[in-house]
């Protein structure tokens, strides 16, 4: 009688797995603490902070619905939710493309870019103080560097919004 093959995974495959899931994990709970520090100073969900910091970086602060939701990787109920959410607080208003009435925009409002502008900064300090102080400029430039080059190595584009 024969023993059954074991279809485990390799001490080495697991020591693998468990070296993605620290990456993964620490990644999620650091972006989530950052979040929480933009939603503390600014009252935004991430979502919202997400439109906003896309539009902040657009071209004329504005862009079309559709994109937002292909850029973002939201659903379309999903973008519409947020940039209704946005209008009603006054920081986005939609408004009919000049040159093709069919396509809606959303753009910034002045208080919608001052907050933008709020959130982005909040953002970044918090980064600086979680991420960039411990592991340092160079380390942090190189770490995002490999992580962009790998993305863009397998079709992706390394531009960030």
């Amino acid at each position: 009688m024969t023993e059954p093959t074991c279809d485990c995974p390799t001490p080495q495959e697991l020591a693998l797995l468990r070296q993605w899931n620290a990456l993964q994990s620490g990644l999620r709970r650091l972006t989530d603490q950052i979040l929480c520090d933009v939603g503390n100073t600014t009252g935004l969900a991430p979502s919202s902070f997400q439109v906003l910091w896309f539009l902040l970086t657009t071209p004329g602060q504005s862009a079309p619905m559709n994109q937002l939701t292909e850029t973002l990787g939201f659903t379309t109920a999903g973008t519409t939710k947020v940039a209704d959410r946005l209008a009603q607080a006054g920081l986005l208003e939609r408004r009919t493309q000049p040159t093709d009435r069919r396509v809606i925009l959303a753009a910034l409002t002045e208080e919608g870019r001052q907050t933008a502008v709020t959130a982005a900064r909040t953002f970044a300090q918090a980064l600086r103080e979680r991420v960039v102080g411990p592991l340092g400029e160079e380390q942090f430039a190189s770490l995002a560097d490999a992580i962009g080059g790998l993305h863009a190595a397998h079709g992706g584009s390394t531009a960030s919004s």
